[in-house]
């Protein structure tokens, strides 16, 4: 392996951890413990650390160091809203029939997927029902559209771990089923349209966290204990407690009432 290869292949094999959700949002990616693992010099990790940061998946805190992204609501919807533009612009372009060629791999994809699955491996399962999306870029003929796919499925990956997704794998495979089925029909526009409820399905599931109350550890640490607790620590208990905040609805916004009203036709 060169030099020049070895920073991307490093930042390769970053991604793909982050698409098995074996890097969580906001886990620490030191140099040097890189730089042992991988056999290289902290300068080449510092470059590929470099790359995935251009690429919005890693960012650097100039006294702690590197760290894997954590997406703000914004950045989610957002990066949904970016994977609708482009899969389901992509399936429309097709512009007919695939190959039998085509066909077959992804539904190999497919049959990976109902494997990992069934093994209960949580980590191949993720790689793979994300992965599908790249396989369909790769299978179009768009090695770009491929390559930012990849970064954009990444990203949600990073938002349904750090959003608590509810959405169940088998539901996601079984989408991705349906989309080859139109797709080997030649339906290309059929295809489309289960692809945009497919990313709707997934973006509706997530259940962004509600804002923490600041004193919530203070008040912890600083609770009475037992009858004998001292006045003052009793009376941090005295207030009328915070009302939760209403959980919003942030991803939902993805799916607009014309949208809506078009699927129910």
């Amino acid at each position: 392996m060169t030099d020049t290869a070895r920073p991307q292949q490093i930042a390769d094999r970053i991604v793909d951890a982050i698409l098995a959700r074996k890097l969580a949002p906001g886990a620490r990616l030191g140099e040097q413990q890189l730089a042992d693992l991988f056999g290289v010099s902290r300068t080449i990790v510092r470059e590929a650390l470099a790359r995935l940061a251009a690429r919005g998946m890693v960012e650097v805190n100039s006294r702690r160091g590197w760290f894997v992204v954590q997406p703000s609501p914004a950045g989610a919807r957002e990066a949904f809203a970016a994977r609708q533009v482009i899969e389901t612009g992509l399936l429309r372009s097709l512009g007919g029939k695939p190959s039998r060629t085509v066909v077959k791999r992804l539904k190999q994809h497919i049959a990976q997927e109902q494997a990992a699955i069934v093994a209960a491996d949580a980590g191949e399962r993720s790689y793979l029902l994300g992965d599908f999306h790249v396989c369909l870029a790769e299978c179009a003929g768009n090695t770009l559209l491929a390559e930012i796919l990849k970064d954009l499925t990444a990203r949600t990956t990073l938002i349904a771990t750090l959003y608590q997704s509810t959405h169940d794998a088998a539901q996601s495979c079984q989408e991705h089923a349906e989309i080859v089925a139109a797709l080997e029909r030649g339906d290309e526009l059929r295809a489309a349209e289960l692809m945009k409820t497919h990313i709707d399905n997934v973006a509706s599931h997530l259940s962004p966290l509600a804002d923490a109350d600041p004193l919530d550890s203070l008040r912890a640490a600083l609770s009475p204990i037992g009858k004998g607790a001292a006045p003052a620590a009793r009376a941090l208990h005295t207030t009328a407690p915070r009302k939760p905040p209403a959980r919003k609805a942030l991803f939902t916004k993805l799916i607009t009432p014309q949208s809506r009203s078009e699927r129910s036709r």
